[in-house]
């Protein structure tokens, strides 16, 4: 779906984007990384808003070109629905209308743009609103209309830029059910850009993780949370601290404590799960479960971070 080598941006002595070099299936993919790691710009240069500073790229076997034409860039953005982190909206306007109008701009005719956006309106639960003007809308109705522009057009790729920002529980449990729906039932392609780790894992299939303007990891969610072969979860039966000092003697580190009697460590290489055992014979213990621990998102996340700095 979109391939990218070596792309660069700088904004003055400023570089927003060093050296990003992707190959992207179709599918439904988090953008995943902390505020001005480059998520935005990045899709800006991917809906050809912003031309790259350098390196190369294509959508959908459309060049990205440096020089930021124009007739190729129209073509496409028909390929693409772009949802942004701002309002984006325009006072006066009612939301049948606003959709109407980002439906021709992607090439829609006018009785097609119209029929779109009831559709969409319809699809989004705002039917009841599609008359009001947009200065009148909440922020979970904006938001929703964001969306519905974003899909008049009917495209096979959708960028969504924070989609979840500024909105309370129900009503960001509720987006993130909408786009799960639009890429896993209506085989949309997503790239959702956010900070929140919790989205992706709502959403997403693949992960790619931005820092700094540089890609840190890309793959499934699966690949990224592996198995670590030194990560262990030792649950015990019986007083767990003498266990818990004979893991420190034995030069284990206890990552984690939950409710006293299951530990999460990380071993030596080499390590064999038996030596728990032995241990806990040793403290008066007996173990219940010894099982490879899977990393979370959010821990190989911040583990990526620190290894950034």
């Amino acid at each position: 779906m979109i391939q990218l080598t070596d792309i660069t941006r700088s904004f003055g002595s400023y570089q927003a984007l060093r050296g990003v070099t992707l190959t992207l299936p179709t599918g439904r993919i988090g953008l995943l990384g902390p505020n001005g790691a480059g998520k935005s710009t990045l899709l800006k240069i991917l809906m050809g808003l912003l031309s790259p500073s350098g390196g190369s790229g294509t959508v959908m076997g459309h060049p990205i070109l440096p020089d930021g034409s124009s007739e190729n860039n129209y073509e496409l953005r028909r390929l693409i629905g772009f949802m942004p982190e701002a309002d984006a909206l325009v006072p006066g306007l009612r939301g049948v209308d606003y959709v109407a109008l980002a439906g021709e701009l992607y090439g829609l005719s006018r009785k097609q743009a119209i029929r779109r956006a009831h559709e969409v309106l319809t699809y989004l639960q705002l039917e009841d609103a599609r008359y009001r003007r947009l200065e009148e809308y909440s922020t979970g109705m904006k938001q929703r209309l964001k969306l519905a522009q974003a899909i008049a057009h009917d495209p096979p790729i959708l960028l969504l830029d924070e989609p979840t920002s500024g909105l309370d529980p129900a009503s960001r449990d509720s987006m993130l059910k909408l786009l799960l729906e639009l890429g896993r039932d209506f085989k949309k392609s997503l790239i959702l850009s956010t900070h929140l780790l919790a989205d992706v894992e709502a959403v997403a299939e693949q992960v790619v993780i931005l820092f700094d303007g540089q890609v840190r990891g890309q793959g499934t969610v699966a690949e990224l949370c592996a198995r670590r072969a030194e990560r262990f979860l030792i649950r015990v039966q019986g007083e767990p601290d003498p266990f818990a000092g004979a893991l420190a003697t034995a030069g284990i580190n206890v990552v984690e404590r939950k409710n006293r009697t299951d530990f999460r460590v990380s071993v030596p290489l080499g390590w064999q799960p038996a030596n728990a055992f032995r241990l806990a014979r040793e403290a008066g213990c007996v173990i219940r479960a010894v099982v490879p621990d899977d990393e979370t998102l959010e821990e190989m996340f911040l583990r990526t971070a620190r290894s950034t700095n």
